[in-house]
């Protein structure tokens, strides 16, 4: 409700598509991966392929760590004597790397040329499921003008062009031994497997984040491992509402809510029927995606930057930006730019923020999130916030009131009523802007109501609100049965499940690109990195989180037993490089880029064991901001930044720098 309530008062009220969410820095890659393969978002499988899987593959993510009480399912599976064949290809060994009966390790980018790898050996080996292919995808090319829809490409044309990537090609290019890439060719081309495949920034925070998400859908789809329980390319959230709040509400610079997009004039006919607003309200320009908003607005509007006032709400840029000095920091000492931040702790963002609202937590307001199983779940407040914290959604409720009392036309619909006119169960409307008033109704419940009514275009079907609170969530498409119940969809697409594949199909790829109920297998050509070590900045860096803490610690860091467990970031150092610098455990070292730099103190052979040539820094520390060192290159469709590569000299601090 946060999101969508957001998400009306921008597109609906100011006619503005000027909103983005932290989600573009973590999952907009897996959106548009999923888009192209399938034509909708969102994982087709569930958490219960983990129960199921004979191989599980991560694919540079570490849930060990970072989704612990998920991939504890698996580890408990092995504890009570069930086989499971654990492979880890990551840039670095992780606690995940340790419970795996293969690691490979391959270099930054080797995700791309190993997924091309294994298609090309299935096509070679001809282990591939022509059957299931044959019935249910197409192959897609990018044209001379790049999108997510691409051009078709006959099988042919697509052996063609991935016969270059041998193995010992792919070898050359991910670092990653010909025979590794052989024995995953190998398990993927066995029907007697099941295998699933898990990822999350490792391949979202990528330059070709797209296309890597697109090629690992390819290896299920060519493979035919896919849609059985256990077979199935699962993308993993890397915060509670990702999916909910923003890939479902549709809290996105291009987006509206159910799977729509500003672009589509039916779309923007929809939104502007339910929202009751007169026809061509919304925009059909995109907004800034969140890269260039804070570009934007960190730039000198007589230079050009004409984002001149940002609202920031449940998310921490000071801290997760990219290139911190460029996006972030350069907002200082411009006078004509205003950063309101609500916000329940001081954080990095607050120290520039010209206004700061006092937000209620979770347990301290009503709310909904949906997780990537697609699962929408509820809950109601537990404590009341303090002082004058106040519920996020009741902010925007509030602005939106305030607003119309000063005269913006936008705030009421055609009919002149409220645009967040909210009625009690006699029907006579509540003034929920004043917060005195705004739980004398359940306004989530009214606001979740309204936004079912956007849910049936995509099959991103919800049941009524009170069947969650009833419930411990439920995966959509949710559709009522003739019993008058309520029932979840556990595997999409496949017709064993899915109520939306036609009778007698086995799958139905019903939002298909190409019209014609197919996925897209993608080809995509291999390209380095943006930036390369040299001579001048000779490792790579990577960052990520730690078990300890979430994101950027605002919460988890006032925690003392996690404070305790991990006080502060570091940097892990390989043990060669470690002795060639000269540098011991907990020795200040200096990690610069071209954007900035950072002291750290080392830690060699801890949790996370990088190879020679790259450093690990976690993000979660406000004192140590490594994103002044990071990169912003992003995606070019996704828009999403790449956090994990960038190139970097590291030194033993002097003693004046420390």
């Amino acid at each position: 409700p946060e999101g969508y309530a957001g998400q009306k008062l921008m597109k609906g009220g100011l006619a503005n598509n000027h909103i983005d969410p932290n989600a573009r820095l973590c999952m907009a890659s897996a959106v548009t991966g999923f888009l192209a393969a399938y034509g909708v978002d969102e994982p087709a499988g569930c958490y219960d392929d983990l129960d199921a899987c004979d191989v599980l593959i991560t694919w540079g993510n570490n849930p060990a760590e970072m989704h612990p009480v998920l991939f504890s399912r698996v580890v408990d599976r092995r504890a009570r004597g069930e086989k499971v064949h654990l492979i880890d290809i990551s840039t670095r060994r992780t606690r995940t790397s340790d419970q795996c009966q293969e690691y490979l390790e391959m270099k930054p980018h080797g995700d791309v040329a190993i997924a091309l790898g294994i298609m090309h050996l299935l096509i070679e080996n001809d282990t591939w499921d022509k059957k299931f292919v044959e019935e249910n995808c197409n192959f897609r090319v990018h044209g001379e003008t790049p999108t997510l829809f691409g051009e078709d490409m006959s099988f042919d044309d697509y052996r063609r062009k991935i016969s270059k990537y041998t193995p010992d090609r792919v070898a050359q290019l991910s670092g990653v031994p010909a025979d590794k890439i052989r024995m995953l060719a190998d398990l993927f081309g066995r029907k007697d497997l099941r295998i699933t495949s898990l990822w999350c920034m490792g391949m979202n925070q990528h330059t070709m984040g797209t296309a890597i998400n697109t090629l690992v859908h390819g290896v299920h789809l060519l493979s035919g491992h896919f849609g059985r329980p256990g077979d199935a390319p699962t993308s993993l959230t890397g915060q509670p509402s990702a999916c909910g709040t923003v890939r479902e509400v549709g809290t996105l610079a291009h987006a509206l809510p159910g799977g729509r997009v500003v672009a589509n004039e039916t779309h923007r006919q929809h939104a502007e029927d339910i929202w009751n607003l007169p026809a061509g309200t919304v925009s059909e320009k995109p907004g800034y995606h969140t890269v260039k908003m804070w570009e934007s607005f960190c730039t000198p509007t007589a230079e050009g930057g004409d984002i001149g006032t940002i609202w920031v709400q449940v998310t921490n840029p000071g801290q997760t930006l990219p290139n911190l000095h460029k996006l972030f920091n350069a907002k200082s000492g411009l006078e004509d730019k205003f950063l309101i931040v609500s916000e329940v702790y001081p954080t990095a963002t607050t120290e520039l923020a010209d206004l700061v609202l006092p937000a209620a937590m979770w347990v301290e307001k009503n709310g909904i999130f949906g997780n990537s199983e697609r699962r929408t779940q509820q809950w109601f407040w537990q404590v009341l916030p303090p002082g004058q914290a106040r519920d996020d959604c009741w902010m925007t409720i509030a602005v939106a009131h305030r607003l119309m009392e000063l005269g913006h036309p936008g705030m009421k619909d055609k009919d002149g009523r409220f645009l967040f006119e909210v009625k009690d169960d006699a029907g006579r409307p509540v003034p929920v802007w004043n917060w005195d008033r705004y739980y004398d109704v359940n306004v989530d419940k009214a606001l979740f109501e309204e936004y079912r009514k956007f849910t049936r275009l995509k099959h991103k079907d919800l049941a009524p609100y009170d069947e969650y609170v009833n419930a411990r969530g439920m995966r959509w498409p949710v559709t009522e049965q003739p019993d008058g119940s309520w029932r979840e969809t556990k595997f999409r697409f496949s017709g064993f499940d899915d109520p939306y594949v036609a009778e007698g199909r086995d799958f139905q790829f019903y939002h298909s690109t190409s019209k014609d109920d197919r996925a897209q297998i993608w080809f995509h050509e291999y390209a380095p990195p943006p930036e390369m070590p040299d001579d001048d900045y000779p490792f790579w860096l990577g960052t990520g989180r730690v078990l300890e803490h979430w994101h950027t610690g605002t919460m988890t860091r006032r925690i003392p037993q996690l404070g305790r467990a991990m006080p502060g970031a570091y940097v892990e150092v390989n043990r060669e490089d470690a002795k060639r610098l000269d540098i011991k455990n907990g020795d200040t070292v200096v990690v610069e880029s071209r954007r900035g730099s950072m002291e750290l103190p080392a830690w060699i052979d801890g949790r996370g064991r990088p190879p020679a040539g790259t450093v690990f820094v976690p993000f979660f520390d406000e004192t140590r901001l490594i994103n002044e060192v990071t990169l912003d290159a992003h995606d070019p469709f996704s828009k999403q930044p790449d956090y994990k590569k960038c190139a970097v000299q590291v030194r033993k601090a002097r003693r004046d720098e420390s």
